[in-house]
């Protein structure tokens, strides 16, 4: 049996939307909760590349939801991305994976997604998704927006020109970045829910059962159980 056998057993994937997966080059924008989870799954699922993009080191406080990362990573203050990129290619020799140390902005934004067919959200802010947004809208390249804060998940498909964006849902910034997990905190239950919309969306895109998707805004309190669309 491949390693991909019980992927390609799942009868809407199947041999051809396995083929389909390993020609897919992801982009992944932040290796924080959401990136880490976003990048093993790419990694698990067997994409052809993936570029991971994180200007950030590793901390101790990183360790009770991102996944990847280690304790003796936190003593080296590792950049996320050195580490990541480490764990991942001791996962798989099947991916190529490329760790980016730097800060995704306007000036590197194009040149990043240049090689890049699906591009993950695994920021936590805002102003770095509206560049993602616009890249997607600019470019064509699908993109997922996710999110989680306190104990809620948040998860958008857009596909440009023929889904609503970022910038329909939100047309401008939340006042002051809105909350941040550094700010108000975040239960692994949120992330591990933002991931696995996030995943499933960029399953359906990857193998071109893109009729399958909802392409609509969810989000839940896995608190209090509220739900919105």
């Amino acid at each position: 049996m491949s390693r991909y056998s019980r992927q390609e057993l799942f009868a809407p994937i199947g041999p051809e939307g396995q083929a389909r997966i390993r020609a897919t080059r992801v982009l992944l924008v932040g290796c924080g909760a959401l990136g880490t989870h976003l990048a093993e799954f790419c990694v698990r699922a067997g994409v052809s590349a993936l570029t991971i993009v994180d200007r950030d080191f590793v901390e101790p406080s990183n360790l009770q939801r991102q996944s990847l990362f280690t304790e003796q990573d936190a003593r080296e203050a590792l950049p996320k991305a050195v580490a990541a990129e480490r764990q991942l290619r001791a996962l798989s020799s099947d991916v190529v994976i490329r760790g980016v140390v730097e800060d995704f902005s306007f000036r590197n934004a194009e040149k990043l997604a240049a090689d890049a067919d699906l591009i993950l959200d695994g920021t936590d802010n805002f102003e770095t998704r509206f560049l993602l947004n616009d890249l997607a809208v600019k470019t064509g390249k699908p993109w997922i927006y996710a999110a989680c804060v306190e104990a809620q998940a948040s998860c958008m498909p857009v596909l440009p020109g023929r889904t609503a964006c970022l910038r329909c849902l939100l047309e401008e910034q939340p006042a002051g970045g809105g909350d941040t997990c550094d700010t108000v905190g975040v239960i692994m239950p949120a992330v591990l829910q933002a991931v696995a919309w996030a995943s499933v969306v960029a399953l359906k895109i990857m193998t071109g059962n893109e009729a399958a998707l909802l392409c609509k805004h969810y989000n839940v309190d896995l608190w209090t159980g509220e739900r919105r669309i």
